[in-house]
């Protein structure tokens, strides 16, 4: 009942994300909902099917995560453990507002997939989506039920898990006599290199497994091999264990050859939010790295249609994302704020502050872009052979 209070007496934008979430909630519960209707004509592909369910899914969650971590209603505030809101409590509070906004969303896809069917007023559309979504046919209440439950509980759960207090050591409490210890560089990136290559070769070696195209997207299922999707799933963790150690990096390099005091800015506030903007960074690498190769392997002449829940699938991969990216710049900026007002006091130049973001950007701009490519690259490669 709290975290609906919240929700109704949040800032616009922060009901936009929440209503974002809700939507992408949606867009993957449909997405579910439809295999389960395919699987009752078509027993065969389901799996399948489901499997490519499971990258909106991953992605929906991320996105959840990261609009819990920005809500302001779940930071922790001077008094707010006088009246029993201390650090786990909200923690809980951000999880539940997680579950709300995530179960109206399943709520939603429920309703417009009972519409389809023609369930509440009647079979829309000419029953052009009959045999997608298994019209005429009785829905399994469990099954339906258990996919519906899918993003709300696996976001509450990711939520929990990302938002839970953590124990300070000496090392962490704030000395005023002291100046701060600079954090650590993020330790992912060798395993992150290692899981790209693995996915790489389990992509590869799944390739050239099957007959007929390698890599069939939702419309088209015969004749193809899990293990390629399974290969870009490990290139995408990979990528995203091995993005906060190349900011890390962006960040050394910007300070390297007696830097001024752009540069040494820029590169102390980019390797401060290594972990923080690298990650949802390197999760954006993946995506456009695969949606180069699917588009070098399914070129605008290709006879095989991708489906009519492709798009909405691939949307809500981008889509999720690219909000999860934007999320995560929003939170580097609230968290630099008190060093930005630091800098304003002292007489730092606003276009100090400008440049130095420019450079910030190009720096990533320069390591993600080639990166993004060569992945591309290397998983189209296999695919188009």
């Amino acid at each position: 009942m709290l975290a609906l209070r919240l929700a109704r007496g949040s800032h616009s934008l922060v009901l936009l994300r929440r209503l974002l979430v809700a939507a992408a909630s949606a867009g993957v519960g449909f997405l579910l909902l439809c295999t389960l209707g395919w699987a009752m004509n078509h027993p065969a592909g389901s799996l399948l099917r489901l499997l490519w369910c499971l990258l909106p899914l991953a992605a929906t969650v991320q996105f959840a995560v990261a609009v819990a971590r920005t809500d302001p209603s779940t930071r922790p505030r001077p008094g707010l453990s006088a009246v029993g809101l201390g650090p786990a409590q909200l923690t809980a509070l951000a999880a539940a507002s997680t579950t709300l906004s995530c179960t109206l969303g399943s709520v939603v896809a429920l309703l417009f997939f009972l519409h389809l069917r023609g369930d509440l007023t009647g079979l829309p559309f000419d029953g052009a989506a009959s045999d997608l979504l298994g019209a005429g046919q009785p829905l399994p209440l469990a099954a339906v039920l258990t996919l519906l439950a899918f993003v709300p509980v696996l976001a509450t759960v990711a939520t929990g898990l990302a938002l839970r207090p953590r124990k300070t050591g000496p090392a962490d409490q704030s000395d005023p006599e002291r100046p701060a210890a600079p954090k650590p560089a993020p330790s992912g990136l060798p395993w992150g290199v290692a899981l790209t290559a693995a996915g790489l070769a389990v992509e590869t070696y799944a390739s050239r497994g099957g007959s007929g195209a390698p890599l069939p997207l939702p419309g088209r299922f015969e004749g193809s091999p899990a293990g390629v999707l399974a290969g870009w799933s490990l290139t995408a963790l990979g990528l995203a264990l091995a993005g906060p150690g190349i900011a890390h990096l962006c960040g050394r390099l910007l300070q390297m050859l007696r830097p001024g005091a752009t540069r040494l800015l820029a590169g102390r506030v980019l390797m401060d939010e290594a972990v923080r903007i690298g990650r949802p960074l390197g999760v954006v690498c993946a995506v456009i790295s695969g949606g180069f190769a699917a588009a070098a392997l399914y070129g605008p002449g290709d006879p095989r249609p991708f489906g009519p829940l492709t798009g909405l699938g691939a949307t809500l991969v981008v889509g999720c994302t690219v909000a999860t990216l934007l999320t995560a710049v929003l939170e580097a900026k609230h968290a630099r704020t008190h060093t930005t007002a630091a800098l304003v006091r002292v007489g730092a130049p606003t276009g100090l502050l400008r440049t130095a973001a420019a450079l910030r950007v190009g720096a990533l701009l320069a390591a993600f872009g080639p990166l993004t490519w060569a992945i591309a690259a290397l998983a189209a490669v296999p695919l188009a052979g």
